[in-house]
């Protein structure tokens, strides 16, 4: 599916109203609101527009900041899930991460998190779906 090329109609229909102001209008939740910050599971996080998978688990972490972060995108199996894009709104420099596959608004990554990628990709809660390691 050309999920890239899908109208407003079709993302509104898809996604709660919070979805679409988040992943299509490139909006922010508010921090630590979100239902996947406290997460512990054991499984991936996958975008909340289509479904690709974007985060494994393991690679997540509690930066303080009040969003669910990680060091790294992408699994063992799945592999540079995001596009990068510069960001100046907000009177500051920052990179944006979209969802390579659909283009929807993730949240930022910065260059102050943990080794070994000194990453933190700090992404909104209603952005992501998570799967639970032990399901289909």
């Amino acid at each position: 599916m050309d999920w890239r090329n899908k109208p407003k109609s079709f993302w509104a229909e898809r996604l709660t109203p919070e979805q679409f102001r988040i992943m299509r209008e490139g909006s922010t939740e508010r921090a630590f609101t979100g239902a996947l910050l406290n997460n512990k599971d054991t499984g991936q996080y996958l975008c909340g527009s289509c479904e690709t998978v974007l985060f494994d688990s393991k690679t997540k972490y509690d930066s303080g900041s009040g969003w669910p972060s990680f060091y790294k995108a992408g699994t063992e199996d799945h592999n540079d899930p995001v596009e990068y894009k510069k960001d100046d709104s907000l009177f500051e420099s920052r990179v944006e991460i979209l969802c390579k596959n659909c283009g929807a608004h993730l949240g930022h990554v910065f260059a102050d998190g943990p080794k070994p990628t000194g990453q933190r990709y700090c992404v909104n809660s209603l952005s992501l779906k998570f799967k639970k390691e032990d399901e289909e």
